[in-house]
């Protein structure tokens, strides 16, 4: 080979060469590089994840604790529903033996309601006063019997209403006809009164007065209770305590009318326990007072309504006008 063909071939060897080791050193190039960015970014994406595990981590122990707390309340609340079905359980016992001493008791067995005249009570001795105010042609029944379904011999009478939601959304229509009905078959009496079941006078000027009985004055009365609605508590044991310390006297026969739909106090004991000292006996072994009283049937016509108030306000009146002289109907409908 001559001399000039063997330069050119070292030429394109070395030249070739070049380009091989500078393409190599490239690659070497970006490895290095890339491997020096590769760590900032698992260290950027290590610390977010952690933050990230640290958050849910966080989350968690909130939902637990928020979980445990509800089940708490989920168990205590088991506790209150089997309570209170236990209570239900025990009321609606009370019901059944109430309603069974009811039935069996043939006086009892012919109570419905004023209207229908079939109220009992014990007859009080007519006075003098009285056969002057129902007239000559009044005729006297006999001792086991009434006159339209309740006895007219009081020579005063005093209404205690309850006022409370119930009774005036359901039943106040019904309660101002037997406010009426009650009336009418009083034909003249010395005085009345109309208190609510917290003690509050209908008439603010006639407070710890009797109000004269006229035709007159029994239609305001009756005007007047369609809208009347003072507060009140659900319970007539105010109403029932202030009327007897207010106008119990001696020498005055005083009939109480009860009208209500259900009792909310604490003890229905406590309540007959402070009648009975207040509301005293007479020469004669009579109590001051009657007491009657008129059961509205509102807690066990409405569906969500808690039957038992309704179950202990007839306990109590039963009770109360048993140990009063008078006599407790609940009446078996709102839509009278």
């Amino acid at each position: 080979m001559s001399r000039r063909t063997r330069r050119s071939l070292d030429g394109f060897n070395l030249s070739f060469l070049d380009v091989i080791c500078c393409g190599f050193g490239a690659i070497i190039l970006l490895l290095v590089l890339s491997k020096i960015g590769e760590p900032r970014a698992l260290e950027e994406i290590r610390s977010e994840l952690t933050g990230l595990v640290a958050k849910l981590q966080e989350e968690l122990f909130e939902i637990r604790g928020e979980t445990n707390v509800l089940e708490r309340d989920l168990k205590t609340k088991v506790e209150q529903l089997s309570t209170e079905r236990e209570a239900v359980a025990r009321l609606r016992g009370d019901l059944s033996k109430i309603q069974g001493e009811f039935a069996a008791t043939s006086e009892l067995s012919e109570v419905n309601d004023i209207v229908e005249g079939r109220l009992l009570a014990a007859q009080q001795e007519l006075t003098e006063e009285m056969k002057r105010l129902l007239g000559q042609s009044h005729r006297r029944q006999s001792t086991d019997s009434v006159v339209g379904g309740i006895p007219v011999d009081s020579e005063y009478i005093i209404f205690i209403i309850d006022t409370s939601g119930s009774m005036h959304n359901y039943a106040w229509n019904l309660v101002v006809k037997k406010m009426d009905e009650v009336l009418d078959i009083y034909p003249k009496v010395k005085g009345i009164q109309v208190m609510n079941d917290m003690g509050q006078y209908m008439f603010g000027n006639y407070s710890g007065k009797w109000i004269p009985d006229t035709p007159g004055r029994r239609r305001i009365i009756l005007d007047r209770l369609r809208s009347w609605a003072p507060f009140s508590n659900s319970s007539p044991v105010e109403g029932i305590t202030r009327a007897i310390r207010t106008f119990a006297a001696p020498d005055k026969k005083i009939s109480l009318y009860v009208f209500g739909d259900e009792f909310t106090g604490d003890s229905a004991d406590r309540v007959v326990n402070t009648v009975d000292r207040i509301n005293k006996k007479g020469r004669d072994g009579n109590r001051l007072v009657r007491i009657h009283g008129i059961g509205f049937p509102v807690m066990f016509s409405r569906i969500g309504f808690q039957e038992n108030t309704g179950v202990r306000f007839a306990t109590l009146m039963r009770v109360l006008c048993r140990e009063n002289g008078g006599a407790f109907v609940g009446l078996s409908s709102i839509r009278r």
